[in-house]
């Protein structure tokens, strides 16, 4: 894959999140796509990958958007590394942490996200519990 092109996928996969669009999330997806999430979880085919981000994409831990920090691409491998920092509310208060994913695409389908976070995992279940109360 070209350089380029994986670098506009990369993009594309995260702007789909920061629109809150999880149909087209899931587009980018492989049938059998793995999501890693940072807190160790692993969730594999596209039912579990929708169950794992629907709480994100319904509103449980506030309006979130991921800001770019870097991108690394490897085209030859179709692999991508993107940092960012997420920026959301919590209880009312802005904040934010930071993070990477590291995406394996085949083609233009997403086969592998793992992401990684400099948070700790309470930050969302917090957030996560208060929702459903």
């Amino acid at each position: 894959m070209e350089r380029a092109k994986l670098i506009d996928l990369t993009r594309r996969f995260t702007d789909a999140f920061n629109r809150n669009d999880l149909d087209t999330v899931m587009g980018f997806f492989a049938e059998d796509g793995v999501y890693d999430e940072f807190n160790g979880k692993r969730n594999r085919g596209k039912a579990a990958l929708r169950a794992a981000f629907e709480p994100q994409f319904t509103g449980a831990f506030g309006k979130m958007e991921f800001l770019e920090d870097d991108i690394f691409v490897d085209a030859e491998n179709g692999s991508a590394m993107i940092s960012w920092r997420c920026v959301l509310s919590i209880k009312g208060q802005p904040t934010s942490w930071r993070g990477l994913d590291m995406l394996r695409f085949v083609g233009e389908r997403v086969v592998s996200k793992r992401t990684y976070a400099k948070a700790r995992a309470p930050l969302f279940e917090e957030k996560w519990n208060d929702a459903r109360e």
